[in-house]
C-alpha cells in the first residue's frame, strides 16, 4: 500500500522512485486540485516527506532529500539536487546541474544558472521592504549566474547578480552584486581581490579546486525545458 499522495494532472517519467509521505500536485491556496499541471522527468528519486506543489515544471533524474519543499510555478532543468530541508519558494527558475543543499531557502523570482552550487542554509531574499504596501510590486531575487559557488550560510539580497563562477565566501552577506569569476566574504560582503582560480587545495590533493573552462558553461533554455518534457505519462 503506497503512502504517498499524487493528487490529478500529475505527470511524472518512468523509473520514478517515490517515498513515503510524499505530496505531488499539492495546490496552492488559489486553485483547485488538479487544475494546475505539474511534470517531472525520467529517473526521479523523491525521498519521504517531500511536497512539490502544483504548476512545476522539472526535468529529468531530480533528486530530493527528506522533507524539501517546492512551491508553485517553478521552471527546474535536469539533474537536480536539492537536500534535507532545502524550499523552493515559487516563480523560481533553475537550471541544468545545480545543486541546493541542506536547509537552504531559494526565495521567489530568483534565478539559478547551470551548474550553481548551493551550500548549507543558504538565504536568497526577493523583498526590499518586507511589509510596504507595494512590496508585491517589486518582488525580485537574485541572479546566481552559471558555476557560481555560495558557501553555506550565506546570504543574498534581492535583486542582485552573483556572476559566472564567482566564489561567495561562508556566512557572507550579499548586498551588491559579484562580478564574474571573484572571490567575496564577509558582513557586507567585499571582494577578495582574488579569482576563484586562484584558490589551492589546503591537503594538496590537487593543484587548484577550481579551473577557468576554455569553453563557457551552457546557458539553460526555459524554453526547451518546457517543450522536451511536454509528453511524459502520467502516473495515475
Amino acid at each position: 500500500m503506497s503512502t504517498y499522495k499524487i493528487y490529478p494532472n500529475v505527470f511524472i517519467g518512468e523509473g520514478a522512485v517515490i517515498g513515503d509521505y510524499v505530496i505531488i500536485g499539492e495546490p496552492p491556496g488559489d486553485h483547485q486540485p488538479g487544475e494546475m499541471r505539474t511534470v517531472i522527468g525520467k529517473n526521479a528519486v523523491i525521498r519521504s516527506h517531500t511536497v512539490i506543489y502544483a504548476g512545476n515544471i522539472i526535468g529529468d533524474n531530480l533528486q530530493t532529500g527528506h522533507g524539501v519543499m517546492i512551491r508553485e510555478n517553478n521552471v527546474i532543468g535536469d539533474n537536480l539536487k536539492i537536500w534535507s530541508q532545502a524550499n523552493i519558494y515559487h516563480h523560481v527558475r533553475i537550471g541544468n546541474d545545480v545543486t541546493i543543499h541542506m536547509g537552504s531557502g531559494i526565495s521567489e523570482f530568483s534565478t539559478l544558472e547551470d551548474n550553481a552550487w548551493i551550500g548549507p542554509r543558504v538565504i536568497t531574499t526577493s523583498v526590499l521592504h518586507p511589509g510596504c504596501p507595494k512590496a508585491k510590486e517589486c518582488w525580485k531575487g537574485p541572479t546566481i549566474r552559471a558555476g557560481a559557488v555560495i558557501g553555506g550560510n550565506a546570504v543574498i539580497l534581492p535583486d542582485l547578480e552573483v556572476g559566472r563562477k564567482a566564489f561567495v565566501s561562508a556566512g557572507a552577506v550579499v548586498t551588491k552584486s559579484v562580478p564574474d569569476h571573484k572571490i567575496v566574504f564577509g558582513s557586507p560582503a567585499r571582494i577578495a581581490g582574488d579569482t576563484y582560480t586562484s584558490l589551492s587545495c589546503p591537503y594538496g590533493l590537487i593543484d587548484k579546486p577550481y579551473r577557468e573552462d576554455e569553453t563557457e558553461l551552457a546557458q539553460t533554455s526555459l524554453q526547451n525545458t518546457i517543450s522536451q518534457l511536454g509528453g511524459l505519462g502520467r502516473v495515475k
